[in-house]
């Protein structure tokens, strides 16, 4: 390949054998006619996508993220397109998914700043650049224009680091001062590329635990798991692991599963940040969305949940209606668990008690019900986020 092709974005993704999908909302579009317009691009690229309606962001991500033009709100987008990648091609190494939103100058006086998020994501990492631009210093094109050089950029950089490169060195020109790319990524070890790769189901995760727990967590059967998104870990979570301890006589271990039944996966830099909240505690990384799969996961285990997540298991629509299904999940689950302690919680007041559940009697049976009296605390993950107390 000409040194001439090496300078262009399209022939150095396309020597590194990169297969992406791009996704961009709200600003940063004309990354796509940079790329699509110089020959070589149907051996990189396999899809493009747009969904600047709200609600098309909504049905790509799952559910309605906090912010529509955030950090963490393009790190999700830049995984569905690497699933999609995935789809697309059946292929895991090379393929990136990468995802831009932007809040640029509009024909009304916009409130807020203007801002660019980008972001990359592929089995070896992730990474992000942020850049708030001056406000009101450009026209809606030049702003696209900028948002578009820096998508090239990171799109670039996660294949290949250069110092120096046409795109780079332009958009360096075009910022004033006071406008810096802050930039961040994560380069998980071996253990978690392999989790994504589907090459694990389960894997510890070092958290500072001293070395005679960690040789015990490394098996994944007879475990005490408390499974749960955990964003952010709260008291209420802390409580409940210390009463489940004390009923089931072993140390409670922390599960998080990367996968999702309808979102996307959770970028790396998302895992790095929600596992910093258990340090001192045993932690696992699953890509075990359903309780099914947690228990395949950690067979013979005693599960810590709440009592939505306890209703969810009897839940028909996640059977497909089938009561046939929910039967034999039932089955599953007296058999290959050897129990639940399930916790009750408050809602719009009141406090949900899972023992008066209309549950099958095989659920029930292997079922521990922690009473009022014995924990209650009106605090929740959901409530803290609407606080902003987690970003």
């Amino acid at each position: 390949m000409s040194s001439h092709v090496l300078q262009s974005p399209v022939g150095l993704l396309q020597h590194a054998g990169a297969q992406i999908v791009l996704i961009v909302s709200g600003g940063g579009t004309q990354v796509i006619p940079k790329l699509l317009a110089e020959g070589g691009a149907s051996g990189i690229m396999l899809e493009a996508l747009v969904p600047y309606a709200r609600s098309a962001i909504r049905e790509l991500l799952g559910s309605e993220p906090g912010t529509y033009c955030s950090d963490r709100t393009v790190r999700q987008m830049a995984v569905a397109g690497w699933q999609r990648s995935i789809k697309l091609s059946n292929e895991v190494t090379n393929n990136v998914g990468v995802a831009a939103t932007a809040s640029l100058r509009a024909g009304n006086q916009k409130r807020g700043q203007h801002r660019i998020h980008v972001a990359t994501h592929h089995i070896q990492g992730t990474r992000t650049a942020t850049l708030q631009l001056t406000k009101n210093l450009r026209s809606r094109s030049e702003e696209e224009h900028i948002a578009a050089l820096l998508c090239l950029d990171v799109l670039v950089g996660t294949f290949i680091e250069k110092k120096e490169c046409p795109w780079r060195t332009e958009l360096k020109s075009l910022l004033v001062e006071g406008e810096d790319i802050v930039r961040e990524q994560y380069m998980p070890p071996n253990s978690w590329q392999r989790l994504f790769s589907g090459d694990e189901l389960a894997i510890p995760v070092e958290t500072n635990v001293p070395t005679e727990s960690r040789r015990i967590s490394e098996k994944t059967q007879d475990r005490l798991i408390f499974s749960g998104s955990f964003a952010p870990l709260h008291d209420g979570h802390l409580a409940m692991a210390h009463l489940a301890e004390e009923i089931a006589e072993r140390p409670v271990e922390w599960e998080l599963s990367v996968s999702n039944v309808d979102k996307p996966m959770l970028d790396y830099i998302e895992i790095l940040r929600r596992a910093e909240q258990f340090k001192g505690k045993r932690l696992w990384l699953s890509r075990a969305p359903t309780f099914i799969e947690k228990i395949q996961a950690f067979p013979q285990s005693t599960f810590v949940m709440g009592a939505d997540t306890y209703r969810r298991l009897t839940d028909l629509k996640y059977y497909g209606g089938s009561q046939q299904q929910l039967h034999s999940a039932m089955q599953t689950i007296c058999r290959k668990a050897r129990g639940l302690i399930v916790f009750g919680r408050v809602q719009n007041g009141e406090f949900e008690n899972p023992a008066d559940f209309n549950v099958p009697t095989l659920l029930r049976e292997v079922t521990y019900f922690v009473s009022e009296r014995e924990f209650r605390i009106d605090i929740s993950s959901s409530h803290i986020r609407a606080n902003k107390k987690w970003s």
